[in-house]
């Protein structure tokens, strides 16, 4: 699904009216019957059926003018309350306030005319939340925020026009308090603070319709992408008929120390699930014979330990030559927090060109010297920080980066050219081109030990196959969602383990390539 912030959405529309000739009326006119026409759609026709419309001054009131004339029509009773003076209605919106009969409206300035709108929730079919929109920039307070606690506690279904009314268009935040929507009509495009948490939580059934934006609008508008089944199923390759192993490359994982072998193993393992041909763990030798009953299918490399079941400078060139033949690398898992460690880790970075995948213990050795990252030799370098490791990478704190997870990963992605995917309910993956892409699968029993360490292998493997890095992040992150998801709908999500969810990638990958199939 292709989503905007709100800014690109009003160049849309201001290009649609200025170059093309489209008044605003004519798509006010347009949003506001889409918007009618889903409160049909979902409640039925008119008999009885009586809509509230809460609306604000600007044009997400104007469209809820326009939805109460489209639902008269349709045979529903619709009252109308607006949350300002009528004196300050104007442009558009005025002209559809001035189509409804008087006896429709109900003017409510200050706080003492919520009265009434309390009143006439309690006998309402529906709630229709015109307030906002996608402009609001600050707290709700006052009237406003009184009509929302209104109509979130009226227990009647309600449908935001655009976007959930308190919600930040940019950031999924609430802005001091939100309506829960059952139901959000938005247009054109889908937005970031509907996919962006708890946002996404505020937004209920998302139903994007067109209002008439020109195709060569539409198509020049710069979107990001939110991952769902039908924009990750062409992404995913088929097997050749005539493959081999060798035709699905091979990766080399270099993971594990003493007390983390699991992680190792996780990784190697899940790597193998998503399709590599081979797959090789290069691990302490100390700990080579515990992993080699971890990974039935995967090789492993044992190398000199450099301490008690760690590695580190030493093996710079035993892994330099394993890298000879592979197609990807990863580092990271389960490492080991040694300093030796981790000047093995800052070696490879300026040593290896293979596209190459960090997490875990890796990124904590970047964190102590970002600046690495400016002299990198892989082409292609994956990151993938949860927020405490990404406070660790920039200096930021996690309340700073969770206010604005976009901002943060696409900053960090542009300045130190990699593909950083940040961890999280609503993980984000940006690209060194600025390229943005939020997934959408997933669930809160994956907030176990070890998820990440599934989805580095994933990503390992994704990229030992040939994958552009781009579509590599994409694919990974939402197979792994998608097969904690199928975990979840079989168990529930209390109690998911690391290995359950790598388990389900090949199931997952299937019900991928049937999705919308008879």
């Amino acid at each position: 699904m292709r989503i905007v912030t709100a800014a690109t959405m009003r160049e849309a529309e201001r290009r649609t009216m200025e170059q093309h000739g489209i008044p605003g009326r004519l798509l006010m006119e347009t949003a506001g019957r889409a918007c009618a026409d889903v409160v049909v759609d979902e409640f039925g026709h008119g008999g009885g059926r009586s809509a509230v419309i809460v609306a604000g001054k600007g044009n997400n009131g104007g469209d809820g003018y326009v939805i109460a004339r489209c639902l008269r029509r349709s045979g529903w009773n619709a009252r109308v309350f607006v949350l300002a003076e009528r004196s300050r209605i104007s442009g558009d919106a005025l002209t559809n306030l001035l189509l409804l009969e008087p006896s429709d409206l109900v003017f409510c300035p200050s706080q003492e005319g919520l009265t009434s709108l309390a009143s006439a929730l309690d006998s309402a079919s529906v709630v229709v939340d015109a307030l906002f929109g996608i402009g609001l920039v600050k707290e709700v307070s006052g009237i406003h925020a009184e009509a929302i606690r209104l109509m979130n506690g009226s227990g009647k279904p309600v449908l935001s026009v655009d976007l959930p009314s308190g919600i930040d268009a940019a950031s999924g935040r609430v802005l001091g308090v939100a309506v829960e929507a059952d139901i959000t009509v938005t247009f054109a495009f889908g937005k970031m603070g509907h996919v962006l948490y708890p946002g996404r939580e505020h937004t209920g059934k998302l139903v994007i319709a067109d209002i008439g934006l020109p195709d060569v609008v539409t198509a020049a508008t710069e979107t990001r992408q939110f991952l769902d089944p039908v924009t990750i199923r062409p992404l995913v390759r088929r097997r050749d008929r005539r493959g081999h192993k060798g035709s699905y490359g091979h990766c080399l994982i270099i993971a594990g120390s003493t007390g983390k072998t699991g992680a190792a193993s996780l990784a190697a393992n899940s790597a193998v699930r998503t399709g590599s041909g081979l797959v090789t763990l290069a691990v302490p030798a100390s700990l080579n014979s515990i992993l080699e009953t971890k990974t039935t299918e995967a090789m492993t490399l044992p190398l000199a330990d450099a301490g008690v079941g760690f590695l580190g400078e030493r093996n710079l060139d035993a892994v330099l030559m394993a890298l000879r033949g592979k197609d990807s690398v990863a580092l990271g898992p389960g490492i080991s927090r040694e300093a030796d460690t981790g000047a093995l880790v800052r070696m490879l970075l300026r040593e290896c060109d293979l596209p190459m995948v960090v997490d875990a213990d890796g990124l904590n050795a970047i964190a102590d010297d970002v600046s690495i990252l400016l002299e990198k030799k892989p082409r292609t370098l994956v990151l993938t920080p949860h927020p405490g490791e990404m406070s660790r990478l920039t200096g930021l704190t996690i309340d700073d980066i969770e206010r604005d997870r976009v901002a943060a990963a696409r900053e960090f992605a542009l300045r130190y050219r990699v593909y950083l995917i940040l961890k999280g309910a609503d993980t984000v993956i940006a690209s060194p081109e600025g390229e943005i892409a939020v997934n959408g699968s997933g669930n809160p029993g994956m907030a176990s030990g070890g998820m990440g360490d599934v989805l580095t292998g994933i990503l390992a493997s994704l990229l030992g196959q040939r994958y552009h890095a781009m579509e590599a992040c994409m694919v990974g992150v939402f197979i792994h969602g998608l097969a904690a998801d199928m975990v979840a709908a079989e168990k529930g999500e209390t109690g998911i383990n690391a290995t359950d969810v790598q388990e389900r990638i090949p199931f997952a990958y299937k019900k991928l390539t049937e999705y919308g199939q008879p």
